[in-house]
């Protein structure tokens, strides 16, 4: 029975829309939020099951549209009201993969903004005097900080360099205020691959598990920034109390951050010395399907390749230890934004998922945040190469 009394209520010029998803996400909230602007006649709502949204409603548009529509509502007020949903999901995008695109959208002037300071005539969007597009990538923000794991602060000024490509070190920092600029540097130039917001993390949880860790990318004070060290010795003590299939799940999502951070580098650098497919397609998960199953690498390869109008985009090959699949609770490429093509060698074992979302509930909120940070710089950086 959802409850009568909202959980959670506020202004959207004062908590965001994409304020209110990270809020439920991180609480794994199950409702209904349903938001009202004084310009629309007709209420907005967005249902959440386990913090994802699974369908939605704003005037005539339903489902993920629905939700783009509503990110452009820059004023008005929003109510959370807790209970079971009875809709069923037709929402395939993850909740980050929502947020994102919807900020892009709104960026680019594809959905307009609807508050005081326009009209629901308006037509301008987000563009320069010449009329296109500003080009500015969107920044990636993170849920709120939990200062029990931060254990001292730094403050950067404008332009130092935080994290160096190539440098070695254990900690890992979140973003208290300001703005952070991760790039890698190749042979033709300089590749930016995320705007990291307040909340994000510089560094990934591979940091604090591997003694001697190198740095990959390097991580610049976009203005002035303030940042929490984290206690990367408690985190590590948590990690390998952990159950073994959840421990090697959030190290495969890790790797996955690496390998598509150098895929770009290597398109960016228009120096594709070979990702090939196998001749024979031994398809696992079709993008866009609806299979169900996750599964751990014991032998060869999986990759995984976006299918895009303009022709197939290999993106990584996957290894033995590697997870892949449809796995609800975590935000994976495939099968929403890639197909899994296996080897011919290929041998898979299939992970008992229920027991997966059990333990990975069980989770200190920090280590999902850690999680949702790592798959949301995935799927941002895949879209960079697919694009690249």
């Amino acid at each position: 029975m959802t409850s009568e009394e909202p959980v959670l209520a506020g202004e959207l010029s004062f908590v965001s829309l994409a304020d209110c998803f990270q809020i439920l996400g991180g609480n794994n909230s199950t409702g209904t939020l349903r938001l009202t602007n004084p310009n629309i006649p007709i209420p907005g709502t967005i249902y959440f099951v386990d913090g994802s949204p699974i369908d939605a409603t704003s005037g005539t548009l339903t489902g993920v549209e629905a939700i783009y529509s509503l990110f452009g509502w820059v004023e008005g007020s929003f109510q959370f009201l807790e209970g079971p949903v009875s809709r069923d999901p037709v929402i395939k995008q993850s909740r980050m993969e929502i947020v994102l695109e919807a900020m892009r959208m709104l960026d680019d002037g594809v959905t307009k903004p609807v508050g005081k300071a326009f009209s629901r005539d308006d037509t301008a969007g987000v563009q320069d005097e010449s009329g296109s597009r500003s080009g500015r990538p969107t920044v990636i923000k993170g849920p709120f900080v939990d200062y029990m794991y931060v254990v001292d602060e730094d403050a950067f000024r404008d332009g130092t360099t935080i994290v160096a490509e190539g440098g070695y070190g254990n900690w890992i920092w979140v973003i208290l205020e300001g703005m952070a600029l991760v790039t890698r540097e190749v042979s033709n130039g300089v590749l930016e691959l995320a705007r990291l917001g307040e909340g994000c993390f510089i560094g990934t949880i591979i940091s604090f598990i591997e003694r001697s860790y190198k740095r990959n990318v390097t991580v610049t004070a976009m203005g002035d920034i303030q940042v929490g060290v984290l206690d990367s010795q408690r985190l590590y003590q948590e990690y390998v109390s952990l159950p073994v299939d959840l421990r090697s799940l959030i190290l495969s999502m890790d790797r996955r951050l690496q390998k598509i951070t150098n895929r770009a580098a290597v398109l960016f650098e228009k120096n594709d010395n070979g990702l090939v497919l196998p001749e024979k397609k031994n398809v696992i998960l079709k993008q866009g399907g609806a299979q169900k199953g996750a599964y751990t690498i014991t032998r060869g390869n999986a990759y995984l390749v976006r299918e895009m109008p303009s022709g197939d985009r290999p993106l990584m090959s996957l290894e033995e230890g590697d997870v892949f699949g449809n796995i609800p609770f975590i935000t994976g490429l495939e099968p929403h934004q890639a197909t899994v093509v296996g080897s011919e060698d290929l041998e898979i074992t299939e992970l008992d998922i229920d027991a997966l979302h059990r333990d990975y509930k069980k989770l200190p909120v920090i280590f999902k945040h850690l999680v949702e940070g790592v798959c949301t710089c995935v799927s941002v950086t895949a879209g960079l190469a697919s694009n690249l």
